[in-house]
C-alpha cells in the first residue's frame, strides 16, 4: 500500500518516476553539539536549539550524552 492505494494497480514507470532519493554526509565541527546547531542559525535560544534537534531525530540522543548539548563532537 502507497497512500492508501494498493501499488500494483500503479504504473511501476510512473512511481518510480515519482521518487527521490537525495543522499547526504553529515558533518560536524570540532566543537559542541549546541555550537554545531548554531551555525545554522546563530541567534537561536536553547529552546529552538532543542526544537531542531528534535525535529531531526536527535534530542533524545544528544540528552543522554554525557555532557548534553554541550557535549564536544567533531
Amino acid at each position: 500500500m502507497l497512500d492508501g492505494h494498493d501499488i500494483k494497480g500503479l504504473n511501476l514507470r510512473w512511481l518510480r518516476q515519482q521518487i527521490g532519493l537525495v543522499s547526504q554526509e553529515p558533518a560536524l565541527f570540532a566543537t559542541t553539539i549546541k555550537e554545531n546547531i548554531l551555525l545554522g542559525r546563530p541567534d537561536a535560544y536553547m529552546g529552538e536549539i532543542e526544537e531542531a534537534a528534535r525535529v531531526s531525530n536527535a534530542h533524545s540522543f544528544i540528552i543522554k550524552l554525557p555532557d548534553a548539548y554541550d557535549t564536544q563532537v567533531g
